[in-house]
């Protein structure tokens, strides 16, 4: 038992800096932010964000749904089909690491604002594209703005708001927005194709672009650059590895069914082989040789970060061939048009609504991989039912819960991943991790539809309706092995109102300092 002087002692010491009550942890977790002055410029901030999310979105999508109208009136081959649609993607995932060390060093406003000017720039001029060269060419420029501030939006994300309800509710709707752009995509592109003009589909694009960049100018607070003990540099060794890489092996995967002699044509290996180069070149330096690298090794540390990872890069990919070969399947074998089109994919824009809403006021409630399990699952069910769709489908038993499970898929999963990995990390990382997440989506979306665009291919010989399936059931196997991995590999609890990392390090320092004798009322 405690003498009387121990405990008189124990109620006259200060508590250690950084702790909180439960109490105060939970309304910590439910206010606005500090860095917001009134709720007016949050919202303005929210809109901001969310707009960037929807914007990547459209652009993603609606192309796709445009893309038979292009082809006739830029005159696209139909082995060059896949490359203004994957370019989009590929650049913006293969620069997305450099682009998350920008927003580290220079701040996440600067880096957001920029990328979203340019993205403002491109996406207007692709509108004036007069062969499919110069489509491809804009489009690849397009994905350097994505690259810019999807890492910096992540980053201006988990570095304002704490661990709890209101950062869920965010992050939900961020994702949310991820379907209504998607949705707002296909809609405007069969609007442009079937009563106005290809070209509008980039305007009205670019108008809605230009006014999430003014919001953005006018409500994200500037002084968004954290403090590092070692100040970021730019690894520019990284850098001039990765990018090589990532686009050199997506190039081959995907030109590989298209090239003149298929993969015996000459640059086909020799780029697949110098891509795999250019990354084994990249993992010797991050690991063992750059002092700053891109993608730190201790990241992986985190307890399920490997399995997650690996998981995420599947899922993505399974989402990405549902996106781009279910708009096709609809046009060209079920033969609907593209407004039609659009309206049978609007269930995935009223599920993303619905789940934001529920997702942020359930995110702290249950378990991350309960939730990571069903939208496993979920990814599982939305490729299988377009695999065994038959010949006149009925649109409420098969399409209609395909999309369901594609946006329960692809929501869940987003924020799930979003919340424990910008959690998992301090806000001098921030950046890295605004770039981790969109790296994956991107390379897996690019990087699979390059392998479903080889299967679709070489399967071509038995119709665009089997040979489109072969890429469901492709999908089936990749959302399967994701499923497996999730159960076994990832456990990620409720994502409750809690410590930050910063503050649980200064807290572990404080009572680090207090067992070992030295003053705790002199600054640190």
């Amino acid at each position: 038992m405690e003498s009387l002087e121990e405990i008189e002692t124990a109620r006259s010491t200060p508590p250690p800096r950084g702790a909180y009550t439960p109490a105060e942890l939970e309304r910590l977790g439910r206010e606005r932010p500090q860095a917001f002055k009134t709720i007016w410029v949050e919202l303005g901030f929210c809109f901001s964000l969310l707009g960037s999310m929807f914007v990547v979105e459209y652009f993603v999508s609606g192309f796709n749904v445009l893309l038979p109208s292009l082809s006739e009136a830029l005159h696209i081959p139909s082995q060059a089909e896949t490359w203004p649609a994957s370019v989009f993607s590929l650049v913006t995932g293969a620069f997305l690491l450099p682009a998350g060390r920008l927003a580290d060093i220079f701040g996440g406003y600067t880096v957001f604002t920029v990328g979203l000017t340019w993205f403002v720039v491109w996406s207007f001029i692709a509108g004036f594209s007069q062969n499919y060269i110069m489509l491809i060419f804009c489009r690849a420029l397009q994905g350097l703005g994505p690259a810019a501030f999807l890492p910096s939006g992540i980053m201006l994300l988990g570095s304002i708001y704490r661990p709890g309800p209101r950062k869920n509710l965010v992050f939900s709707l961020y994702g949310a927005f991820a379907p209504i752009g998607f949705f707002a995509g296909i809609f405007f592109a069969g609007l442009a194709a079937q009563t106005l003009t290809w070209e509008w589909y980039f305007y009205i694009g670019t108008i809605m672009l230009a006014i999430v960049t003014v919001a953005s100018v006018l409500c994200i607070p500037r002084h968004t650059i954290e403090a590092h003990k070692i100040p970021p540099k730019m690894d520019w060794w990284g850098t001039c590895t990765i990018v090589p890489g990532l686009v050199l092996v997506v190039y081959a995967i995907t030109d590989g069914s298209h090239a003149p002699n298929g993969w015996v044509t000459p640059y086909i290996p020799v780029a697949f082989v110098l891509g795999w180069i250019f990354l084994g070149i990249f993992v010797y330096l991050e690991g063992w040789v750059v002092e700053q690298p891109l993608l730190p090794g201790d990241m992986l540390c985190v307890k399920g970060m490997k399995a997650l990872t690996v998981a995420l890069f599947l899922q993505y990919g399974v989402f990405g061939i549902f996106l781009f070969y279910a708009s096709f399947y609809i046009e060209e074998v079920l033969h609907a048009g593209p407004l039609l089109t659009s309206a049978w994919f609007a269930p995935m824009c009223i599920g993303g609504l619905i789940l934001a809403t529920v997702g942020g006021f359930v995110l702290h409630l249950l378990p991350g991989r309960i939730l990571l399990l069903v939208s496993g699952l979920s990814f599982v069910i939305s490729v299988m039912l377009f695999a065994i769709l038959p010949n006149n489908p009925n649109y409420w038993r098969y399409i209609f819960p395909a999309m369901i499970c594609a946006t329960l898929g692809i929501d869940i999963t987003y924020n799930v991943s979003n919340i424990f990995i910008t959690t998992s990390l301090p806000k001098a990382r921030q950046g890295l991790a605004g770039a981790f997440i969109n790296s994956i989506l991107f390379v897996g979306i690019s990087f699979f539809l390059g392998l479903a665009d080889l299967a679709v291919t070489m399967t071509a010989d038995r119709g665009k309706k089997e040979s489109y399936k072969v890429a469901f059931q492709m999908s089936i196997a990749l959302a399967g092995t994701a499923l497996l991995i999730m159960f076994v590999g990832v456990k990620i609890g409720k994502a409750k109102s809690e410590l930050t990392i910063d503050e649980k390090e200064e807290l572990e320092r404080e009572l680090t300092r207090r067992k070992s004798g030295v003053d705790v009322s002199s600054p640190p």
